[in-house]
Formats: C-alpha cells, structure tokens, sequence
C-alpha cells in the first residue's frame, strides 16, 4: 500500500470525528497543519482528533496506547473502500497472530462462533468494533493486561513499524575489539542495535541493501554461534545465544537481502496483498457465477412464459375446435365434405403442435440438466473449499507439533548450557582462589620490598653523612696541611741553621722536594708514617 493510501485512512477517521453535523465539510478552524511531517507523530494526532467521540474506554482492559496501536493495525488491513471495514478473513489474521504472539493456542471452534454471529448481523467489523473486541478479552481469555499488551505490541511492531525479527545478540567493536550485549532489531532495509529493549539509546544502524550478505563463521575468542554481516560500508561480528537464534537470524537477514535485490516489499505487506488479490479474484468468480445463474433464471422464465403461450394457444384452438363442430353439427348435411376437410387440417395441425411441445419438453429437460449440472459444480466448490479448511487445519496441527519439538529441542540445550555455566563457575572458584594465594604472595613481596627500600633510603641517608663528614675533615685536613707546610718550612729554616755540619754518608743520599739530604732517614720515616695515617683516616670515615 502507498503511503497516500495509509495517510488517507488516518484522515478518514480525523475528518469523521470533526464532521459533528455529518455533511460532509469541516471548518477550517478545525484543521491543524504542521510543519515538521512524522507518519507516527501524524497518526498519532489523527487518533486524539477520533478516539474520544467514539471509544468508551472504561469498559475495556487494554490502555489508550495499545487502542491506538489496534487502530493503527487496524487501518493497515482494511480495506480500500469507505467507510472503513475490516473483512472476516484479515480478522481472523490478526487473532490469530496477537494469540500466537501472546504464547496463547488459536482456538478455532471460538471463532467460528463468532463468525456466525459477524455472518448473522455482518461480514465485517470497524474499528471501534474491533477494539472492542480484542479490549474486551473475548480472545485472550487466561491472559493478564501485561500479556495482552505485549502481544499487541509485537503485532503493532511488525506490521507498522516493519519490525520483522528483535532480539539481545553479542556485537564486535571496530575499535576496541570487545564484545558488548545489544538490542537488535531487524527491518526491510536496515538492521537498529539499542543499548536495551526499551529503546532509549539507540547505537548505531546497518544499513543492508541488495549487495549485502550474511554467513556463518567459526566459534573463536570464547565465542560461539556467530556470524558475519558485510554491508557496502563496515562488516559486524555477531555472536547469538544459541544456534537456532543464529539460523534464525541468518535466514531472516537472506530474506531481506533477496527482496531488496528483487524490489518486493516486506513479507506481511506481499502476504496481505496476496490475500486481497484472491479475495477479489473469489469475489469476481462469485459474481460471475451469479451472473450465470441469473441468466439460465432469465432464460427459464422466458420458457415458462412460451410454455404459457402455447397452453393457452392450444385452448384456443379447443375452444375454436368446440366452436367448429357445433357449426358442423348445425350444418352436418350440408358440410359433411368440409368437416372431413377441417378434421385432416386440425389433425395436421396437432400433430404439429404435439411436435413443438415433444421440443419445447426436450429443451426444458435440457435446461434442467444444465441446472443439475450447475448444482454439482456448487457441490463439488463447497467440498473443495472444506478440504482446504481440513488441510490448513492439518498444517497448523504439523507446525503446533513442529514448535513443540523445537520447544523441546532448546529445553535439553538449555539444560547442557546450565551444566556447562557450572562447571565454569567451579573453575572460576579455583581460579578465584589462586588468585587469592598470588595476592598474598605479591603483597608478602610488597611489603618486603617496601623494607628493602627503607633501608637503602637509611643507607643512602648515613652515606650522605658520612660524605658531608668526609668533606668536612678533608678541608680540615687541608688546612692542617697547609699550616704544617708553614710551619715545617719555619722548622727547617731554624733546623738548617742549628744542625751542626757533619760528615755526610758514603751511601746515597736521598732527594726530596726539600732538596738532597734535607731530611734525615728518621725524619723522613716519621714523616712517611704521618702521611700513611693521613691518607688511612678518610678511609675510615667512608
């Protein structure tokens, strides 16, 4: 359906609601025009325009936000005809798929019920109507407000918002290469991932078009079920929780693809214009086949009156015939030739007329075979139109058993799941307490290191002392130094002038900076074991 058409039946309803004297005409002043266009925002105000004239809202157990949904759904599967009407056949649609989406079986027998009340009254419904009955709880019996309203959303999301499959999966980052929960949500064109399933934060899109693909990659990195989306821009790594979800999603995201390549709408759009096409292909052959059996009904009177004509031709001709033969008995002498005459003519003429009602009595056998035949053919279409109700009966009972064998299926996995979510609890448990024993020895390794460095700060603290120490007796020691230097040369002055003149030795004489034998062997000894006292004291002081 074009966006016109879905608008068309939003401002129907509006228009209706401000059409108080029903002529046809709503003032201008009425009229809102916005600037900033929004088809939810639009629908949305079209609703607040109609819901308050017409839904009585106290009797119901479903919320305005869900009425509104029900309109919404409402307009998408009526038909194109005004006023709007929702046929028996798109009402049995959309029970069935809230039931199916509120986890509830389809009861037929409870709807075929209805449909004989719809059928004594109607073959349709209103909106109104329609809200009424699914606000009622008629077909949800068992189920509380919260599930209804659930059910109801899920149906409102994916027939208008085109949300065809949603759901929690792991996604890759492209720059921190972690793996993060998000909400999915997949659509004809696009695939939305949310921070949750409120959609309060949405993330990022992938946008998917007829070049797009999606396959199944290899468990790594701890992860299992995953696949690959390559989109004409980026390619995403998706984990699913298990590997039904994964073919699931992996079909669902092929399907799309292949309707973008193929330009075919979403698959309930093509699924209700299909159903449309052959309401109205049934709808032209029952008119057609009523036209044929208006036309033998035209044909049969137009027999029935020939008949007529005939009967009363035929007592004319008795009456005519009476008349004749009281004439020839009147005239019995006189006209005995003549009656001979009149008698061959009126035997030839009643063999003639017997010859056209021998006709006129085959056609009308013929006309009643074809009749007959008309009956069989009635026949054979109801027994054809039951065997198609058996058979979608047969199919809905094969995909009950098929959905409860997958239910089965994913319990057993979900058990093998829980087994293996405790073995790696118990081994995160050791891991756990190893990591404590570690812990303890890195902080046994701390604190020791940390007494290890106090000392060599101590150690670091005295060899500053003992340097300043040192530098302190060696400028002392340089000043003594310079003092003895002062005053050994005033000694050697006056012990130059006051040693007495002696016989020098034969053996060498020694030289010092003083000159040669300026010392004597005993001096120059006791200043030697100075000297070696000296330079021994900085080294103690170290």
């Amino acid at each position: 359906m074009a966006l016109r058409d879905e608008l068309l039946k939003s401002i129907w309803h509006a228009f209706t609601a401000l059409d108080v004297d029903k002529s046809g005409k709503v003032s201008k002043s009425q009229l809102k025009v916005t600037d900033n266009f929004d088809r939810q925002d639009f629908n949305k105000m079209c609703w607040t325009l109609c819901f308050r004239k017409n839904l009585n809202q106290s009797q119901l157990f479903i919320t305005n936000d869900d009425a509104f949904k029900i309109w919404c759904i409402f307009n998408f599967l009526s038909e194109d005809r005004y006023p709007l009407i929702m046929v028996t056949e798109e009402i049995e649609y959309f029970l069935r798929k809230l039931t199916e989406a509120m986890g509830g079986s389809w009861v037929e027998e409870r709807f075929e019920d209805y449909k004989l009340q719809l059928n004594s009254k109607q073959q349709s419904l209103n909106v109104w109507e329609l809200i009424g009955v699914v606000g009622s709880g008629h077909f949800s019996k068992g189920m509380d407000r919260q599930t209804l309203s659930m059910g109801i959303n899920e149906v409102y999301q994916e027939l208008i918002l085109d949300v065809l499959k949603q759901g929690y999966m792991m996604k890759k980052g492209h720059k921190r290469k972690n793996w993060t929960e998000r909400w999915f949500m997949l659509k004809p064109n696009s695939i939305s991932y949310y921070v949750g399933e409120d959609l309060a934060e949405q993330k990022g899109d992938i946008l998917l078009d007829g070049n797009c693909s999606v396959e199944a990659l290899q468990d790594k990195e701890g992860k299992k079920c995953l696949f690959l989306i390559k989109s004409s821009q980026k390619s995403f790594e998706i984990s699913a929780s298990d590997k039904k979800k994964k073919q699931e999603w992996i079909q669902a995201i092929q399907t799309c693809v292949t309707l973008l390549r193929q330009g075919r709408p979403a698959p309930h759009r093509e699924a209700r214009q299909k159903r449309r096409e052959l309401r109205l292909k049934q709808q032209a052959e029952q008119e057609e086949l009523e036209l044929r059996m208006r036309e033998l009904q035209t044909a049969n009177e137009v027999k029935q009156l020939e008949l007529e004509n005939m009967r009363k031709a035929l007592e004319e001709a008795a009456a005519n015939a009476a008349e004749e033969e009281q004439r020839r008995l009147q005239t019995q002498t006189e006209l005995q030739d003549r009656y001979r005459m009149d008698l061959e003519r009126e035997k030839t003429v009643r063999q003639q007329v017997e010859e056209q009602v021998a006709q006129k009595s085959t056609e009308l056998e013929q006309y009643l075979q074809r009749v007959r035949d008309l009956e069989d053919m009635y026949g054979k279409l109801e027994d054809a139109l039951e065997d198609e109700r058996r058979a979608r009966q047969d199919e809905e009972a094969v995909r009950r058993l098929q959905a409860r064998r997958l239910l089965e299926e994913e319990a057993t996995k979900r058990a093998e799941l829980e087994q293996i979510h405790l073995r790696q609890q118990r081994a995160i448990s050791e891991t756990e307490a190893e990591k404590q024993e570690l812990e303890k020895e890195r902080l046994a390794k701390e604190s020791a290191l940390q007494a290890a460095m106090k000392q060599l700060d101590q150690l670091e603290q005295e060899r500053q002392g003992a340097l300043e120490q040192y530098q302190t007796v060696m400028k002392k020691l340089e000043h003594a130094t310079n003092n003895t230097k002062t005053w050994k040369h005033k000694v050697a002055e006056h012990e130059g002038l006051l040693r007495l003149i002696q016989p020098g030795s034969k053996g060498q004489q020694l030289i010092t900076n003083w000159g040669p034998a300026a010392f004597s062997d005993a001096e120059l000894n006791l200043r030697e074991k100075q000297w070696q006292e000296m330079k021994n004291q900085p080294t103690q002081a170290q």
